[in-house]
């Protein structure tokens, strides 16, 4: 019984976090919230493809390192800002 009870709090609490997020972006950007996270959602799927050309050639200098890092951090961004698309 407790381990439900404990469930149910984490569940709770991640719709509450959840929430606050969503309530965050329709602060800031009230028409434009349910546009950009459907933008970020589809650039959470697709920025991981363009990886690949850099994995393939390796990350020999700088500026494929900094392009491949920029990259990982938009994806991160995406995945945050995207993630509460369609729920």
């Amino acid at each position: 019984m407790s381990s439900s009870t404990t469930h149910d709090r984490r569940t709770t609490s991640s719709r509450d976090e959840d929430t606050s997020d969503r309530k965050t972006l329709e602060r800031i950007a009230p028409g434009l919230a349910t546009p950009v996270r459907v933008m970020s959602f589809w650039m959470a799927i697709v920025l991981p493809f363009l990886y690949v050309p850099l994995l393939v050639t390796g990350l020999s200098d700088a500026a494929e390192t900094v392009t491949f890092l920029g990259l990982f951090v938009a994806n991160l961004v995406a995945l945050y800002v995207g993630h509460s698309h369609r729920r």
